[in-house]
């Protein structure tokens, strides 16, 4: 017999608190801030490369399959353009994480319709991505920790000391809920269409209600949980230099 030991923590090592997990998760979370201390929503979510690598197969897909209803050419062509953002980030030897996810979701899509055999599935596996951030939002607001607070907290050197204010810890778990709305938005708009064969519709429903939507609630989310005592000025204290 091979003797087995349970693993315990060397010496000098514990397991994170909850603060050090916030504090991982905020740093993580890739929200920029300019130095006028407003969030900067288009460099967030990767500038205008970003914003084009995010929108540009989806609309391929979409553009090919309604002119040609050929099925297999739209897939192909969709997934070509994310590998090509992928090739070319590599080449540059640049970031290539959003790229990469991009290029996954991408052909996520692909088998899903292809298996199928309906264009409209394409679009299956965004209905499950929202379901699980929405409700992992929604979660984290149960348990009093709304994520946008762990977020913005971080963002705004307040790490998690704003939950023991009752003002900043309801104004975090309002705008952890504009969040949640984008993610519920997408399926009440995007659903319907969906069991109406309306491939059209849902497309463009799915590329306005992309990345542009989450920007837009991801600045709500940061306006309204401006703290208090800014709220009367036009712009959140400077980053510190």
């Amino acid at each position: 017999m091979s003797d087995s030991t349970p693993n315990t923590p060397e010496p000098g090592e514990h397991a994170p608190s909850a603060e050090e997990i916030a504090a991982r998760i905020g740093a993580n979370a890739g929200i920029e801030r300019r130095e006028d201390g407003q969030i900067d929503v288009l460099k967030t979510i990767g500038g205008v490369r970003g914003l084009i690598e995010s929108l540009l197969p989806g609309l391929v897909f979409l553009g090919i399959f309604t002119t040609s209803q050929q099925l297999n050419i739209a897939l192909i062509s969709s997934v070509a353009v994310a590998v090509g953002f992928t090739v070319a980030r590599l080449v540059r030897r640049s970031t290539l994480t959003q790229a990469l996810t991009g290029l996954v979701g991408v052909v996520i899509c692909a088998i899903f319709s292809r298996v199928s055999g309906e264009a409209k599935d394409y679009y299956v596996p965004g209905f499950y991505t929202n379901i699980a951030y929405g409700a992992g939002l929604i979660i984290s607001i149960l348990v009093r920790w709304p994520l946008m607070g762990v977020i913005f907290g971080f963002i705004r050197s307040e790490n998690t000391e704003w939950r023991a204010d009752k003002v900043r810890a309801r104004q975090y778990a309002w705008a952890t809920w504009i969040v949640v709305g984008v993610f519920a938005a997408r399926l009440l708009v995007q659903v319907p269409l969906y069991f109406a064969d309306n491939v059209a519709a849902l497309g463009a429903a799915r590329l306005a209600m992309g990345v542009p939507l989450y920007a837009a609630g991801l600045w709500i989310a940061w306006m309204i949980s401006r703290p208090v005592k800014n709220i009367t000025q036009t712009t959140e204290p400077p980053l510190n230099t």
